[in-house]
Formats: C-alpha cells, sequence, structure tokens
C-alpha cells in the first residue's frame, strides 16, 4: 500500500480525491474517506487534488503509521454492524457511501 488519509479529513470529507481518482479506490465512510490498498494503482493523482493535505505516501512516513494501518483494516477487517470485511469490491462507486468507519476514526478526537 502506498497511499493512505490521514486524520485532516476526518470530519471534512472533501472529495477532491474522488474526482482525481483514475480507478475509483476511495471509498466513503462516515467520517473519513478511505484508498483501497489492492485496487490503488500508486499514481499520486488523490495526493495532489487534496486540499486538506490528508493524503500521505507510506513510502515517506513509513508503513507503521497509525493511520495507513487503519486504512487498510477498513477494507481486511470486518467493520462494525458488518460480518465480512469489505475486501476489494473494485469501485466506490459500484458500493457508494460506506456510513461506518474503523472503531479508530469512529472515536478519533472525542
Amino acid at each position: 500500500m502506498t497511499y493512505f488519509i490521514s486524520s485532516e479529513c476526518i470530519d471534512v470529507k472533501d472529495r477532491a480525491c474522488v474526482e482525481e481518482c483514475p480507478v475509483d479506490c476511495i471509498y466513503e465512510g462516515d467520517r473519513k474517506m478511505y484508498i483501497n490498498p489492492v485496487e490503488c494503482i500508486d499514481c499520486g493523482a488523490c495526493e495532489m487534488a487534496c486540499p486538506m493535505d490528508a493524503i500521505r505516501n507510506s513510502s515517506t512516513v513509513g508503513r507503521s503509521d497509525v493511520f495507513a494501518v487503519d486504512n487498510a483494516d477498513y477494507f481486511r477487517e470486518p467493520l462494525p454492524g458488518r460480518a465480512e470485511p469489505l475486501g476489494n469490491p473494485g469501485g466506490a462507486m459500484k458500493i457508494g457511501t460506506i456510513a461506518v468507519d474503523t472503531p479508530f476514526v469512529s472515536t478519533y478526537g472525542s
């Protein structure tokens, strides 16, 4: 995984990144957006488009960043209220807003 979305997106969700993503791999949770690490082609278009500077490249900040790990968990762990992980649906537009976050983001800042 190269790109992930950090805390600057929480409760903002500008969506400029979604408009620039050529592969539709940015999914909308309740409080923030999430980049699917398998579907992402690492082009960097989202990072340049984000006015909040919320998108990071894990190769420069490290894969141990809590938001990098949480972003990947959004797709590989069952989300609250769901029995199965989201996995790789093949595009955010197919499934629309998911309207749920990871437990970490749900309680972030409270």
